[in-house]
């Protein structure tokens, strides 16, 4: 399966440039928490557009202070700004480190199988085991990820047609089925709680 053109965040801009760079796109899956799904994976292109680059090499060199200064900028990249550039800093220092600064030797590098991948992206910083099985579901659903046993290492989120996250969003019809099912979860384990 060939990579598919990404159709997130309803800004061309910032769609083209995750389907073009890795790294972005891992950054916007780490910048998912606490923010809506748009505006976590629009997060890459505002960070390009102010500091010239989303190279990981470039990310993980800016002056800390001044990087939290970028996720301020209105609009921010983030709700919680100091927390998130610094996430945002350390997975690129590990990704310029660990990986020769190429995002997809993660899920590349000595043909993994899928629960390899899995247990990469786990190690990354700010990468929860649910994050991780949400970014594996979205290289095999959407990158053209064909690593043996991708869907059974991502779990539900894995399953056809299971609209549970952003690696099931590929249209504007997809995101309002995903949006339903995260109401439905939510309202299920406030319910749980009694």
């Amino acid at each position: 399966m060939r990579a598919m053109e990404l159709h997130i965040t309803g800004d061309p801009a910032a769609d083209q440039l995750l389907t073009d760079d890795a790294f972005a796109l891992l950054t916007g899956m780490l910048l998912d928490q606490q923010v809506t799904m748009e505006s976590a994976f629009a997060g890459p292109e505002k960070i390009r557009a102010r500091i010239g680059s989303i190279a990981p090499a470039a990310v993980a060199a800016y002056e800390p202070q001044a990087f939290v200064d970028v996720f301020k900028e209105r609009p921010a990249v983030h709700r919680f700004p100091g927390s998130m550039a610094g996430r945002v800093q350390a997975l690129a220092e590990t990704v310029q480190h660990d990986w020769d600064g190429d995002a997809t030797l993660i899920w590349t590098k000595g043909d993994p199988d899928g629960p390899e991948v899995l247990r990469r992206l786990q190690a990354l910083p700010g990468f929860g085991e649910q994050k991780a099985k949400i970014f594996l579901a979205l290289l095999g659903k959407q990158r053209g990820l064909n690593a043996p046993g991708w869907r059974e290492a991502a779990g539900h989120y894995g399953q056809v047609d299971a609209f549970l996250s952003v690696a099931d969003i590929v249209s504007p019809e997809s995101l309002a089925k995903v949006r339903a099912s995260k109401q439905a979860a939510k309202a299920a384990a406030k319910a749980a709680k009694g």
